[in-house]
């Protein structure tokens, strides 16, 4: 019996060790704030100019602070200028959600939104970084090595597939994909009739499901019968069933969408 209190009692000093070091490798906050070049002035031009309808929600300051310390990203960057001066953006009326450092209507933020889905600890290496999400479950992640070759560039999780799809576009190429380019073309087949009247309100929190289920064949989505359910509810049961019904083939490298 002592041998395996000895073993339980290295292994929770060897968990908690490891959460120490993780955090105590974070970068400070000063160091990430950059104030010389930061990235907001060009995406904040994105914005203004961008084709789509697209609302950035209100920031908290506090909340930014810590958000983007604990996703330790760099006011430099486009991702990191996003959690610093937003609360989220919302695209086409919330059909997408862009994660910012969280607000009333997009009660999430990056850094926790991937806590326990990507990684166990802030600091911890990440195989790929959820960024935004729309409203029929389809995810958006930045690969850090676990979908692809092709590090920093931004994957669509397709609801009809279950498949990581790359765009081959990194994320400031992803935040123009959405500003200005043909959502209705992107989404083909993947918005019933009335979809605009339902958007609007959306809480994001929600996303719709659908029966039958979007992957199956030939589901035509204007039949489907439909149903909100919580995004974390929705992001795990699509990566437990991507696994199960694709196995090794979940990521189709050459079928990168335009």
């Amino acid at each position: 019996m002592k041998s395996i209190y000895k073993i339980l009692i290295i292994l929770c000093l060897t968990s908690f060790s490891s959460v120490i070091f993780a955090q105590d490798n974070l970068i400070s906050l000063e160091a990430l704030i950059n104030k010389t070049d930061p990235a907001w002035p060009l995406v904040k031009k994105w914005i203004d100019s961008a084709k789509n309808k697209v609302e950035v929600l209100p920031v908290d300051s506090a909340r930014a602070k810590e958000t983007l310390h604990n996703a330790q990203v760099s006011t430099y960057a486009t991702l990191g200028s996003v959690i610093y001066n937003t609360g989220g953006i919302m695209v086409d009326n919330g059909w997408i959600r862009i994660l910012g450092s969280g607000s009333e209507r997009l009660n999430r933020n990056v850094a926790e939104w991937n806590k326990g889905k990507t990684i166990k600890e802030y600091g911890d290496k990440i195989p790929y970084l959820l960024i935004a999400d729309d409203a029929i479950g389809g995810f958006f992640a930045i690969n850090y090595g676990g979908l692809g070759k092709d590090i920093k560039n931004v994957y669509y999780l397709e609801p009809n597939s279950l498949t990581w799809q790359p765009l081959g576009a990194g994320y400031g190429e992803f935040l123009v994909f959405c500003f200005d380019s043909d959502l209705s073309k992107f989404y083909k087949g993947l918005r019933w009739d009335s979809w605009n009247q339902f958007i609007g309100n959306l809480d994001g929190t929600k996303t719709y499901s659908f029966r039958p289920y979007l992957w199956e064949e030939g589901t035509n989505i204007d039949k489907c019968t439909r149903k909100l359910v919580g995004i974390e509810e929705m992001y795990r049961f699509n990566i437990m069933k991507s696994k199960e019904l694709n196995g090794d083939k979940g990521i189709k490298k050459d079928e990168v969408k335009q």
